[in-house]
């Protein structure tokens, strides 16, 4: 499917947030997404993934938490990650969900979130206490075990991706997390691929894994489907 990209501005934070715009060209509505940024910023990588979500069908919103900062080095990339307010990015995903329903273009009035490490946590995050999100892709985020108020919260249907070899995220917090889910009877899924490090979705890394990023992908684009219609 043809897709047609822009920068826009949006609400957030009690500001304006500039985003990268994706989404089908052509006539008729389209289910909506926000891709949330890993820790490097709004880059090239966050770009291609909100085209990619585009040319499947989805009208897709990448906010740019960083206001224009991005990281090539990691040391940068951790200060940009800690001195984000994380309260003002979940308005500013928040924003980023309410400016995509409010489209002509976008039905249902919902939005599914996916999220990569940093933005896998907020994607995480936004499960419970995001407005109109219907579904969730939480990649390789969120280090914290849940508790059970807060698997209790979580109001959008949540598919959990991590590889196995990732020693940023404890399976034992994986597996937590995932039977906490299930013991309040939310729609959940927790994949974990075999061998794959952390970021193994990014293909501009070394910790890039095909068949798992293709995987990942597949299920992805299915729960989305699934949870948004």
């Amino acid at each position: 499917m043809d897709t047609q990209t822009q920068m826009v501005e949006f609400r957030g934070n009690g500001d304006r947030v500039p985003g990268y715009l994706a989404q089908p060209v052509g006539g008729g509505t389209f289910p909506a997404a926000v891709v949330i940024q890993e820790w490097w910023g709004l880059n090239d990588h966050i770009k291609d993934v909100a085209r990619r979500l585009s040319a499947e069908g989805f009208v897709t919103l990448a906010p740019d938490l960083y206001r224009g900062q991005v990281a090539a080095e990691p040391d940068e990339a951790r200060k940009l990650a800690m001195e984000l307010d994380r309260d003002r990015a979940i308005k500013d995903i928040q924003g980023a969900v309410d400016f995509l329903v409010e489209l002509s273009n976008v039905a249902p009035k919902q939005a599914g979130i996916i999220g990569f490490c940093m933005g896998g946590g907020l994607a995480a995050w936004m499960s419970s206490v995001g407005k109109r999100v219907g579904a969730v892709a939480v990649f390789y985020g969120g280090r914290a075990a849940m508790t059970d108020d807060e698997a209790q919260r979580v109001s959008a249907a949540f598919l959990g991706i991590y590889g196995e070899k990732d020693g940023s995220i404890p399976l034992d917090v994986i597996h937590s997390n995932e039977q906490m889910l299930k013991a309040h009877n939310k729609p959940c899924e927790f994949i974990i691929y075999p061998d794959a490090p952390h970021a193994f979705f990014n293909d501009t890394r070394q910790s890039y894994r095909p068949e798992a990023a293709a995987d990942a992908w597949k299920r992805t684009l299915s729960w989305f489907r699934q949870y948004l219609q």
